[in-house]
């Protein structure tokens, strides 16, 4: 078993203008930055043993500040875990997005789909939770992971079988959902807002 807490990164001026990110690379602002310390006041309560992040710039930026709070090494890249790619979206506006394609399960040419964000995501969560077994069985580790709204709006909806986040519910930059890895299986324990 892998204790697995995935952090949604902090505020990029992106997601203040409400702008579709996808894997454009953009950077923290400074309310991005204190969403990360907010989120490593969170999980100071508990022992980590490793933090990973996406390749994404703003992935990484909160990660870093975390491992520096909690004391823990350098973040690992984990690229399973970067953000939905938008394809001709991205860089859109929010709402011309859903004026223009009606909801985030829609066909957007070259982007991805929502299952397929699930799989990349599941196979690496998987790869993470192996890793983690390998190096401290038979005692469990707990890992932080840091990764984007769209991956875990993903997971949180296969685990859920579909009924949470409900359909226009936000998941904070910095929130912080709590999951179980084992025999290849993800559970959700708890979600906490920052």
């Amino acid at each position: 078993m892998t204790l697995i807490t995935l952090v949604r990164h902090g505020q990029t001026d992106w997601n203040l203008d409400r702008r579709i990110q996808g894997s454009t690379d953009i950077p923290l602002n400074d309310t991005g930055r204190e969403d990360a310390l907010s989120a490593a006041r969170l999980l100071a309560g508990d022992s980590h043993q490793a933090i990973y992040a996406s390749p994404l710039v703003r992935a990484q930026e909160t990660a870093r500040i975390i491992a520096r709070e909690l004391g823990l090494a350098e973040p690992a890249v984990t690229r399973g875990l970067r953000e939905r790619e938008f394809g001709d979206a991205e860089g859109m506006l929010v709402s011309d997005y859903l004026q223009q394609y009606g909801g985030w399960h829609s066909d957007v040419p070259r982007a991805e789909t929502m299952q397929q964000v699930r799989d990349r995501a599941l196979d690496s969560i998987d790869r993470i939770a192996r890793a983690s077994r390998r190096r401290s069985s038979p005692r469990a580790e707990s890992v932080v992971v840091v990764s984007h709204g769209g991956v875990i709006r993903s997971l949180l909806l296969h685990v859920s079988g579909g009924t949470i986040p409900r359909e226009g519910d936000m998941l904070r930059n910095g929130s912080v959902h709590r999951f179980v890895a084992e025999r290849g299986e993800l559970r959700l324990l708890d979600a906490i807002s920052a």
